[in-house]
């Protein structure tokens, strides 16, 4: 079994340390140190992205595409594929796995949460800017890398298969709140397939945690993790995004003044490219992603922590109903929620 110095130095020769990054759920991140530059390695996890080659064809048309860009009006970077001394985009150890390098964007850090106004601002330029960055970018050019992610209708199907079929018993709470809520699941879906939404490049995984902040300028300078980049609805990268930066984990709450900032710098920078439609169906993006999320928490619990990972067993239960009570507050402030949304239209 191949070291992570063996590789590593699939990348390059001169390996000082290597040390974990981030903490991610999903794949495994390290930064590695060189003489020169610093660079990020990941495995990606099979479990969750069967097909890994795919992702690396997306990524290099997203490097591609965006490296035509002469826009200097948007800062924003994205990591760029490093080759292997081989130029190959990834390396395939002999286990199996595959492993590709990034560029390490220095002087940067992610935050958990948000402490202020300026830092949910920041966050709506970012998005706004990489969604700016692949509008012209096709499609249907990319792969779909995760089937049936962000397709709420699928995880409800999911659910209902789960809990006939596991041994645990079922939370009183989460199975309650699924069963009055369910009939949100296809706001979207529909949407898109009466032609009211269309389909466009999304990240796929804005939360917080991927946007790096500069430590000098605290201004956000690139958007990470880019496996589900992927043909779908900008609005379940909006909501997700809202979804992690407003969520107050002492209470559960959704901050409607964090979501109010971030909207208005959002829409700042993709307002020429936003219809009637797309703010129409903002709200019930807003309320479906945590509801959406709660729902893959609860089944990955159900299902024995097959694809988050976890610490102790009821790590993903905790996690489901803390979305669960983050969906219960924005349904409660509904109303000022579309009002916020029909000022941020019309303004």
């Amino acid at each position: 079994m191949p070291t992570l110095l063996d590789i590593a130095q699939q990348f390059a020769q001169s390996i000082e340390n290597i040390e974990l990054l981030g903490n991610g759920y999903i794949n495994d991140t390290y930064l590695v140190n060189t003489d020169t530059k610093p660079f990020v390695l990941q495995k990606i996890n099979k479990h969750v992205f069967p097909n890994p080659g795919k992702i690396m064809t997306n990524l290099e048309l997203l490097n591609q595409h965006i490296g035509q860009i002469k826009d200097t009006q948007i800062p924003l970077k994205i990591p760029k594929l490093l080759k292997t001394v081989n130029q190959n985009n990834y390396f395939c150890d002999g286990q199996g796995e595959y492993w590709r390098a990034l560029s390490y964007i220095e002087n940067t850090e992610s935050l958990e949460t948000i402490s202020n106004l300026a830092q949910a601002k920041q966050v709506g330029y970012a998005l706004g800017q990489f969604h700016r960055l692949t509008y012209d970018l096709d499609s249907a050019s990319l792969h779909d890398t995760l089937p049936g992610f962000h397709i709420t209708p699928g995880y409800l199907r999911q659910y209902q298969q789960l809990k006939n079929q596991t041994e645990l018993s079922e939370d009183a709470f989460c199975a309650d709140f699924i069963a009055n809520h369910q009939h949100i699941v296809n706001d979207l879906e529909t949407a898109k397939e009466q032609g009211l939404l269309v389909v466009r490049v999304i990240h796929g995984d804005p939360k917080l945690n991927n946007f790096l902040f500069d430590k000098t300028s605290f201004q956000i300078v690139s958007l990470v993790d880019l496996d589900t980049v992927k043909p779908g609805l900008i609005h379940y990268d909006i909501s997700d995004c809202l979804r992690s930066c407003c969520h107050d984990t002492s209470t559960d709450e959704f901050n409607i003044k964090l979501c109010g900032a971030l909207l208005a710098s959002y829409l700042a920078e993709m307002k020429a490219f936003f219809s009637s439609n797309d703010y129409l169906f903002l709200y019930p993006a807003i309320r479906l992603i945590p509801f959406e999320l709660g729902l893959r928490f609860y089944c990955d619990y159900l299902d024995g922590n097959r694809y988050f990972k976890v610490t102790e067993p009821s790590e993903n239960l905790r996690r489901a109903t803390e979305q669960f009570h983050l969906c219960e507050s924005i349904l409660t402030q509904e109303l000022e929620i579309k009002d916020l949304i029909k000022q941020l239209q019309f303004q």
